[in-house]
């Protein structure tokens, strides 16, 4: 081959810091964004939060007019001595000479310690998270519990490996045998493991400790007073008729009992007021929050959206170390000061383009969905990606970036913004509905269904018909299971 020369044009896509930089925030949820906001301000030393009092810093997504640091003939700066006596001279905020003795130190000086507030006694100010301690697990309330009995060395043993076999739930999900090999003493007998299982079953919550449902049920029901009419009848159900029972068979229950079938209905009414998972009274689970990015109030008849002011805190420059850019030169140190200067500005404007990005994102959604927030459900539109992309003139990737893990406050309750998105069905008159209002169509004929006559998903789709969705009993039944609800016959109920 003989070397040539040629000229080729083309077109790439160069994905500079600034745009990587604006897309990883456009994706943060709002615990990730805190977390990037406190991570820039920790490592960029001309970054920091404006103080909502203070009258001259800038809005959030904004910096300060630098360009007096272009003028030779303005101020060089005053040093931190100057601007101290300055500070006094002002009247700011100094420690008096005496105190009365009638107030508080929190009445004069303002503290941002929620502890030290707490011990002043401000209940007003005190967060009550602080004085939370650990999520109390259900092992811990039974090893409370057993600590109040006398037991040796060697019971201890076995009731402490039979309490790490009970999930959360309450039920052991070891036997006998397993438990006698995890202890590994050949000297211990399945029977004193058994008795400290019984033992743990005597304990509160009623039916902890249980190996299935049935014992569950049945533990629970020993407890009971024997002078409680129906109580002998649920015994004798969840005993000899539990296979009728998970399947709701009341005639098989009467005739397998020999007893009436009101009898029947009022032993299974006690049976349904036990708890079939005993251990959910006692674990506790952390708190999760979820603080909404945008917040959606009604105003004038008009539906209105802003930013939660809460998630981002407002960001400015450093004034004072600005200024130094000025006279900086070119050694390390005003390179440095350069660099983070650039840095500042970039994440300042990236975080303006994110909170815009989701404020026009979010706007059109409620504009879009103003019948659901006036009505409910069972009014919202189908919606998808496509058409908040074509009506705000961006991409879809940009819009499902910020529909993910973001959330709004609206008078309904908080919801994820992808919740608004939806697929369609179509309708006998030509048109579409939403899933959304699919499932809450579904959800309301159910909930107005006769406890005797449980409607089918056939019957289901039949009544949707009539409302003008045409929709298959396929997909009844999959909005169903979606929502939790179980089929028409675990729904009957004898009236």
């Amino acid at each position: 081959m003989k070397p040539s020369l040629q000229l080729r044009l083309n077109q790439q896509l160069t994905m500079t810091p600034q745009l990587q930089q604006a897309i990883r925030l456009l994706q943060l949820s709002t615990l990730e964004l805190q977390q990037e906001i406190q991570a820039a301000l920790e490592g960029n030393i001309l970054l920091e939060e404006a103080d909502e009092t203070d009258p001259w810093d800038a809005p959030n997504g904004s910096e300060p007019d630098l360009d007096w640091l272009e003028d030779d003939s303005g101020d060089q700066g005053d040093s931190p001595v100057d601007a101290a006596e300055r500070e006094i001279d002002t009247g700011a905020e100094i420690i008096p000479q005496e105190l009365p003795v009638d107030v508080q130190w929190q009445d004069v000086f303002e503290n941002d310690l929620p502890f030290v507030s707490a011990r002043m006694g401000d209940e007003e100010t005190q967060d009550p998270l602080l004085r939370h301690s650990r999520p109390q697990s259900l092992r811990d309330y039974l090893l409370w519990q057993l600590n109040l009995i006398r037991l040796n060395e060697r019971e201890l043993m076995i009731a402490y490996t039979v309490l790490d076999a009970i999930d959360a739930d309450g039920y052991l999900r070891a036997g006998l045998d397993e438990l006698v090999a995890t202890l590994g003493d050949p000297g211990i007998d399945p029977d004193e493991v058994a008795t400290e299982i019984h033992r743990i079953q005597s304990l509160d919550p009623p039916g902890v400790g249980a190996r299935d449902l049935r014992e569950c049920l049945l533990i629970q029901l020993h407890q009971l007073p024997q002078s409680l009419p129906e109580r002998d009848l649920a015994l004798a159900i969840c005993t000899s008729g539990f296979g009728q029972l998970s399947q709701g068979d009341i005639g098989g229950l009467a005739r397998l009992l020999k007893v009436e079938v009101e009898a029947v209905v009022r032993a299974l009414a006690l049976i349904r007021r036990l708890n079939p998972r005993p251990g959910r009274l006692i674990e506790e689970t952390a708190p999760e929050y979820v603080v909404p990015d945008l917040l959606v109030h009604k105003r004038d008849g008009r539906w209105q959206v802003e930013l939660n002011p809460e998630i981002t805190p407002r960001l400015r420059i450093k004034t004072d170390y600005a200024r130094l850019i000025r006279r900086a030169d070119q050694s390390a140190a005003g390179l440095m000061l350069k660099s983070h200067l650039q840095e500042a500005r970039w994440f300042i404007k990236s975080l303006a383009s994110r909170n815009e990005t989701v404020l026009r994102v979010g706007a059109k959604i409620v504009e879009l969905q103003q019948d659901f927030l006036d009505h409910g459900e069972e009014w919202m539109h189908p919606l998808v990606l496509r058409d908040v992309a074509e009506a705000l003139g961006l991409h879809e990737s940009t819009v499902s970036r910020v529909t993910t893990q973001k959330y709004m406050l609206t008078p309904r309750g908080t919801f994820e913004l992808k919740y608004f998105f939806s697929s369609h069905v179509s309708t006998l008159s030509g048109g579409a509905c939403s899933a959304t209002a699919i499932r809450a169509l579904i959800r309301r004929l159910i909930a107005a269904e006769s406890p005797s006559k449980p409607l089918s998903d056939q019957q289901i789709a039949r009544a949707l018909a009539n409302q003008g969705i045409r929709i298959a009993r396929r997909t009844v039944a999959k909005y169903r299971e979606a929502m939790g609800i179980p089929a028409s016959s675990e729904r009957k109920r004898l009236a």
